[in-house]
């Protein structure tokens, strides 16, 4: 059914408006509450290895596929994909934790911390400064970098202060973001083996989450 979610997804995105959405909730809600059950099933199969996510439930890590159009020149009212945050805390959770993303070409998989506030992105750039050869050493394994190979999102353009504008990984304290993302083939969706393959994936991302969710549990206290 993760073949029909993608297949419902590409007729959303042509006949995004209410009428249709209405015309076809019945099946919306369907492939929803299938998508919320693999979701509890992902993360009974991360917490083997994370035992963080141990009795968390999918309905708390999955988001609402309605837009918030206040502020968007957008207005289009639905989302064009199904989404899950799977952390400790669902999906409003300030932690590190493992992203799921399906929609017609743009699959994916992500983790780490995203757009953090100033007080948090301060101490976790501290921390990569303080530990730096710790970090390194997990973003440059060669199993995680050939499924993560880089570092997505916004930079700064020179380091910030008070770090040492010379410091020779400089580009890891410009960051405004600490994330990596693995993106999919839809074909992948078409197999029996998906599942197999984003835990394994997510496995490789444990390290990572783990060295960020230090200095998050510490600024707020987790």
């Amino acid at each position: 059914m993760m073949k029909e979610i993608l297949q419902y997804l590409r007729e959303l995105r042509v006949n995004n408006n209410r009428d249709w959405f209405n015309t076809h909730k019945d099946r919306y809600l369907e492939l929803r509450l299938y998508f919320q059950n693999k979701m509890d099933e992902l993360i009974q199969r991360i917490a083997i290895f994370d035992g963080e996510l141990r009795g968390e439930e999918a309905k708390n890590c999955l988001y609402r596929i309605y837009r918030d159009t206040r502020f968007s020149p957008d207005k289009t009212p639905y989302k064009n994909h199904f989404a899950a945050y799977l952390c400790k805390g669902g999906r409003k959770s300030v932690r590190a934790g493992y992203y799921f993303h399906i929609e017609p070409e743009n699959c994916l998989i992500s983790g780490g911390v995203w757009c953090p506030e100033p007080k948090l992105l301060k101490e976790l750039r501290q921390s990569v400064y303080n530990h730096t050869d710790e970090f390194k050493e997990i973003i440059e394994n060669k199993k995680f970098k050939a499924v993560y190979p880089e570092m997505e999102g916004e930079m700064l353009k020179i380091v910030p202060r008070p770090f040492p504008r010379d410091f020779q990984d400089g580009e890891l304290l410009k960051r405004k973001d600490y994330v990596v993302v693995s993106y999919k083939e839809e074909s992948l969706f078409d197999t029996s083996e998906w599942m197999d393959k984003v835990v394994g994936d997510f496995k490789l991302l444990m390290p990572f989450n783990r060295f960020l969710n230090y200095t998050v549990d510490d600024v707020y206290d987790l």
